[in-house]
């Protein structure tokens, strides 16, 4: 079954009782039981929704994998991901990455006695040189978050591998319409489903997908004893905005393009960092691991002075300053003082990441719009 199929039939049956199309909303907390132990494989709300498990079947099929656990956040799921580990474990990731997972590393797991290593993760060699009999995770981003570094997942699993160390990949930038991860030999894929699974910024909420069954379990017990998941409304969402992720993911790739092109052209920038771009080794890993390029792109402006980032931004009127991505309008951040201000100037400065940078969510409004957008915001500034 073809992607597209997939995203619209995995996992979704006519409800029983009335034939309707659509999964209901099962809006209970429990369960009746003829008897102790006698259900109809729901107990509990917490432990099983009906409309949650629709959902996770259709998240699993659209990775290639056999099990799917959606939680109440992105973070949610991070966080259950890391409790799989112990005090004395160590985790390596990439040095450039979402602020959030950045902050439950070090300011969270590490009093627990969890230590994480980050290291420029597209340098295999970096990434060796970090992993050792320590090593129990080893943690994907990639596009990274915002310099869209492109990480090459079969290597980095290659690596971990030796070590007898699980791989984690986030893949809420891609989704599975672009990647999948488990096929290149991950362990579990992370989404932040707040994005672009869901695509409408109506939801807030995070998912983990496995193939292993026993892997799944654990994550299940964690899920059970912890209780971070998402209500039955915001998985009815969900599974309607999955609906159209390949025809939406289309758009944003072309809407993508479209921008970083005209960035790349334009007097007043800088750089432009997008995966797509030619002639650069991230251009011939995305290739070989992606579908197309995505609708997330970074640029800096020429001078890096914060201040006229702030001016850019208070500007626009098409794109919309937030925080988030993924949703089908376009949106703007600055992410040294908004979605990676948990991370200390010197760490960011040291991945590119500069004061004047804007990060930009292309949704999939008419691209004309969009650039004549930038093209007046970018124009407040003196030359």
């Amino acid at each position: 079954m073809k992607f597209g199929t997939k995203a619209i039939h995995a996992g979704i049956e006519p409800d029983p009782a009335t034939g309707a199309i659509m999964t209901p909303i099962y809006q209970t907390s429990t369960y009746v039981q003829s008897s102790p132990g006698k259900h109809k494989g729901f107990e509990y709300a917490r432990t099983q929704n009906p409309t949650r498990l629709a959902l996770e079947k259709n998240l699993a099929a659209l990775e290639n994998g056999t099990h799917a656990r959606c939680f109440a956040s992105g973070m949610a799921a991070e966080d259950t991901v890391i409790k799989l580990l112990k005090p004395g474990d160590e985790v390596v990731s990439t040095n450039d990455l979402y602020g959030g997972t950045y902050r439950i590393f070090t300011k969270v797991y590490q009093d627990f006695g969890i230590k994480s290593h980050f290291v420029p993760m597209s340098d295999l060699n970096k990434v060796r040189e970090k992993i050792s009999a320590k090593t129990k995770m080893v943690w994907i981003e990639t596009p990274t978050n915002p310099m869209m570094h492109i990480i090459d997942i079969a290597e980095v699993v290659k690596l971990a591998k030796e070590a007898g160390a699980m791989v984690v990949v986030d893949n809420t930038f891609a989704t599975p319409y672009l990647q999948n991860p488990l096929d290149l030999g991950a362990d579990m894929v992370l989404h932040s489903i707040t994005k672009y699974l869901g695509g409408h910024s109506d939801t807030v909420m995070g998912a983990v997908i496995v193939k292993d069954a026993d892997l799944d379990a654990r994550l299940g017990f964690l899920q059970n004893s912890c209780g971070a998941v998402p209500g039955p409304q915001d998985c009815f969402l969900v599974l309607r905005g999955i609906k159209t992720l390949h025809v939406r993911m289309q758009r944003h790739c072309e809407n993508g393009r479209k921008i970083a092109e005209y960035l790349a052209s334009h007097d007043k920038i800088k750089k432009v960092y997008w995966p797509g771009q030619e002639n650069t080794e991230s251009y011939e890993i995305a290739k070989k691991q992606m579908k197309d390029f995505g609708g997330m792109l970074s640029f800096v402006l020429k001078g890096d002075r914060m201040e006229d980032a702030f001016k850019v931004l208070e500007h626009l009127k098409v794109f919309s300053l937030a925080e988030s991505l993924g949703g089908v309008e376009s949106l703007a951040g600055h992410p040294a003082s908004m979605t990676h201000a948990s991370i200390p100037r010197e760490e960011r400065m040291k991945t590119g990441l500069s004061d004047s940078l804007i990060r930009l969510s292309v949704g999939i409004e008419d691209a004309e719009d969009l650039i004549e957008d930038l093209e007046q915001a970018i124009g407040v500034l003196s030359s």
